[in-house]
């Protein structure tokens, strides 16, 4: 055979691409690590996990639901924006009043839940976190619906009505029933359409497989007396332990939320865009990250957010810039208001990925720009966890002698 120059695959020049093999190791490896710890700790200690517990984390009483409650009344803000819209639709009140009934019921929608948060004990800091998710997505959604269904009556009033009443200058009119608007509030997208893509059928045994891998959820526990201690070498070795668990918890939750949980509601809704996440762990910047990680709120910055503010004049940095610091608001919101607690750490973390972005693309190139982004990944969300945990355990748990001693 006659011999011809040719990289070895592992080298970049080789072009080659296809890593599954590698990928499933991986996937093995981590079965296998924890499930020798599994097996470890089950011998050693016994079944730590009581199903009280998991159940306390939601609720105080077991015949009080007040989370789930919170969750229930957001159905009046959804049939707000439905109304309001019937009404713009009908002519019957003018743009100028849709927009304050909007701007009400959309603040009102962030503001009500954080008081009911913050004023009723009974609400759990898991259960406050999930009502606010719930209502953080429901304001995204409804502030898309606002805008495209205002777009769509602006090319209305542009060109004359053709014979079909559904379509306007070729695009579709808004679909005000409440079944559309309800697919709306449960596919897993922020951005509203007037046609969303569809699948054709169900597949039962995709939607099997995201309905097992849904189940795998990772619990943790670590130690907060080095912290309140200030021991910081030892908080140094805490923080290094605690980073690959966490960082490993992280990508169980990313596989778990953006590739089972939302392909399988999109399965059952038959809902035909599944682009959920990019090649994010290819990043080699920190902005390639934050614009792939996770599609559905990307999009709707780039639609509602970004574009509109490059289009009354402002730069690309200051849009940017309000982007990140929007992004640093609802972390804090999601974080803080459940805990009862404000102290701007995942604010403050957020604001700092605008200074590591200009230093990663400004310094670092290829391998070392993804090396950097995943040591941001691993190193830097530990960190916040440390200090929320720590404020939490100072400021409710430090004179409770048996969680103390426990810990």
């Amino acid at each position: 055979h006659a011999s011809f120059l040719q990289e070895s695959m592992l080298s970049s020049a080789s072009g080659f691409k296809n890593y599954r093999g590698i990928l499933n190791w991986c996937v093995v490896m981590l079965v296998l690590s924890n499930a020798r710890l599994f097996l470890e700790n089950l011998l050693r200690y016994g079944i730590l996990v009581d199903p009280i517990q998991v159940v306390s984390l939601f609720l105080k009483d077991p015949y009080s639901w007040p989370a789930a409650c919170l969750v229930i009344v957001s159905n009046v803000f959804i049939f707000v924006a439905l109304y309001t819209e019937r009404k713009l639709a009908m002519g019957s009140i003018s743009e100028k009043v849709g927009l304050l009934i909007y701007i009400f019921n959309l603040t009102v929608i962030l503001c009500f839940p954080m008081v009911v948060v913050l004023k009723l004990p009974s609400i759990t800091p898991v259960g406050g976190a999930f009502a606010l998710g719930v209502y953080t997505i429901l304001f995204l959604k409804l502030y898309s619906y606002k805008d495209v269904n205002r777009w769509c009556r602006e090319r209305t009033q542009v060109k004359a009505r053709r014979t079909n009443p559904r379509v306007v200058n070729g695009h579709v009119k808004p679909f005000l029933e409440i079944f559309y608007m309800y697919y709306f509030v449960f596919a897993p997208t922020l951005c509203y359409e007037l046609n969303f893509p569809r699948s054709e059928s169900i597949r039962m045994g995709f939607l099997l497989r995201r309905l097992f891998e849904m189940w795998m959820v990772p619990i943790i526990r670590s130690s907060m007396k080095p912290l309140q201690e200030m021991d910081y070498s030892r908080m140094t070795e805490r923080l290094l332990r605690l980073a690959v668990p966490n960082h490993l918890i992280w990508l169980i939750f990313f596989y778990c939320f953006f590739h089972s949980s939302m392909n399988f509601v999109a399965e059952l809704l038959r809902f035909g865009d599944r682009e959920f996440y990019r090649d994010w762990w290819n990043s080699e910047t920190i902005t390639y990250f934050w614009q792939n990680w996770n599609i559905p709120v990307h999009k709707w910055c780039l639609r509602h957010f970004y574009k509109p503010l490059l289009r009354i004049g402002a730069g690309k940095l200051l849009s940017q810039s309000a982007v990140f610091f929007a992004s640093a608001f609802f972390h804090e919101y999601l974080v803080s208001v459940p805990l009862r607690m404000f102290r701007l750490w995942a604010f403050m973390g957020m604001m700092a990925q605008l200074p590591l972005a200009w230093f990663v693309a400004r310094f670092l190139r290829g391998n070392y720009g993804n090396a950097a982004v995943w040591l941001s990944l691993i190193i830097g969300q530990p960190i916040a966890v440390l200090m929320y945990v720590h404020d939490y355990y100072v400021t409710h748990c430090q004179d409770d002698p048996t969680i103390s001693e426990a810990l």
